[in-house]
């Protein structure tokens, strides 16, 4: 029963990280958004919600500046205060914001906002039974060890992820008479619109497919599609 503890131990771990992240995480947003109201964007986000057949799509502001999108656990669609003041400024027009919240809409219906909280959760309950295991057999370095190796495997996944809304996103920007094209010049201002003022590459690159990669991904498609057609 004992070589069994840390394992046992994990699982109850992350069954309250899940519950204690959920928690945070919604009043964290509810307590730092309000709902987006841009003529322009609410025009765009209503022709998604036509191809979707949804009544209408909602899209909050997160209050914070690093720019970024996100779907959080239950649903909702946020872009950062920062990001909206880089659309504000003309840095990124709006069927490149229009190709963010297609995007996040993709992590909610893929599934991949609920997954990732619990992922996040058992990444952390991996990690802490691994540093036991390995801990035993090499003392000092097993938590070193532990978190490499989750960190690689988060990364994998979070990669798989991104690819999976890309496409998600791209079929229904076609769908909603926008196209790809936002989606990909989006990207290729990406890396110049998150870099801080301290020149450091931003963490979302760490865990996000290459630029490059991204757009071939997303031409392959385009290029499936047209043969389809013809």
């Amino acid at each position: 029963m004992l070589k069994f503890t840390p394992i046992l131990l994990a699982i109850l771990y992350a069954l309250a990280m899940y519950r204690f992240s959920a928690w945070r995480t919604a009043r964290e947003l509810d307590a730092k958004s309000t709902e987006l109201a841009d003529p322009m964007l609410k025009t765009l986000t209503d022709r998604m919600a036509a191809a979707l057949d949804l009544p209408r799509i909602r899209v909050h502001i997160y209050e914070v500046e690093p720019v970024n999108g996100l779907a959080a656990p239950d649903g909702r669609i946020f872009i950062t205060r920062g990001f909206f003041k880089k659309y504000r400024a003309g840095e990124v027009n709006a069927d490149e914001m229009a190709s963010v919240i297609a995007h996040e809409l993709g992590h909610v219906a893929l599934g991949h906002s609920r997954r990732r909280m619990i992922d996040f959760s058992g990444q952390n309950a991996l990690r802490t039974a691994l540093a036991m295991v390995i801990g035993r057999f090499l003392p000092g370095i097993g938590g070193l060890i532990a978190n490499a190796l989750t960190t690689l495997l988060a990364a994998r996944l979070s990669r798989q992820d991104e690819y999976e809304a890309d496409a998600y996103a791209s079929a229904l920007l076609v769908k909603a008479g926008i196209g790809t094209g936002p989606q990909k010049s989006l990207f290729t201002k990406l890396e110049a619109l998150t870099r801080t003022n301290m020149g450091a590459v931003p963490a979302w690159l760490l865990s996000h497919p290459k630029v490059e990669d991204r757009i071939a991904a997303i031409e392959t498609l385009e290029a499936r599609w047209s043969a389809q057609l013809s």
